[in-house]
């Protein structure tokens, strides 16, 4: 599948839509040859994790954005709270954003930063962008009703793509996430279950609608994460073809 690195319109971010997608998470230490390794390795969509970089300064982080000008990518700064490694402050976050804004297709912003990720959600749609609103729980996997008032919340703020990440503990949990992603259909979802045994949902899901899957490329970025290579087989085995391009 060939898609716009930049796509020009909020909701013309169209990854995901005709089949599964692999996302991999990047500090600032991924070289050119890198991306371009992981790209010819199977990943569709690389994401930038600004949390995660030796330095968060505005000339590093744009030099490190134009490293991925040619594959789609997204602009993540994630708190602590949700597994992320950001110690600074939301308006030092929200600069940080927008500064990504002409550099990525789309930016992800967890929906507990309440007041923030009203500015993004505002900030992002004006430079025509999108938005993934995301939601991390790595205690459990909340009931289908309480991640259903979650998405609409999400989509009510303005989200473009929301995303859920729940901790599976057990088969009960792998089957509640995937009701949800069948139960909302009519939204763009990013569902994922963390831990060993929430595996099965970065091969199975993307197959179920799920815009992404993510795999790591070195060090994984969550509990569970498979390798590019694993990934990018698994997926093959379950739909042999061209299904994962």
């Amino acid at each position: 599948m060939v898609l716009p690195a930049q796509p020009p319109e909020v909701r013309g971010w169209t990854v995901g839509r005709s089949g599964p997608c692999v996302a991999v998470p990047f500090v600032d230490d991924a070289s050119p040859d890198t991306v371009a390794e992981a790209t010819r390795r199977g990943m569709d969509v690389a994401e930038l994790r600004i949390d995660r970089f030796a330095d968060t300064g505005d000339d590093h982080v744009v030099a490190v954005a134009e490293r991925f000008a040619a594959v789609p990518t997204i602009g993540t700064i994630r708190s602590r709270a949700e597994g992320g490694s950001w110690d600074g402050t939301d308006a030092r976050r929200l600069e940080l954003f927008e500064l990504l804004l002409p550099h990525v297709g789309i930016v992800d912003i967890e929906l507990s930063s309440t007041d923030l990720a009203d500015r993004v959600v505002t900030a992002a749609h004006a430079a025509g962008r999108g938005v993934i609103v995301s939601f991390h729980d790595f205690e459990h996997t909340p009931s289908p009703q309480e991640l259903g008032r979650t998405i609409t919340t999400a989509r009510d703020n303005g989200a473009d793509v929301v995303k859920i990440a729940t901790t599976v503990e057990a088969n009960d949990d792998l089957r509640t996430l995937a009701r949800v992603l069948v139960d909302h259909d009519d939204t763009d979802l990013i569902v994922i279950g963390m831990g060993p045994l929430g595996v099965p949902s970065r091969v199975l899901f993307p197959f179920l609608g799920s815009r992404l899957t993510f795999a790591a490329f070195g060090e994984p970025s969550a509990p569970g994460q498979l390798e590019l290579d694993d990934l990018v087989e698994a997926l093959r085995l379950v739909s042999p073809g061209d299904a994962t391009r």
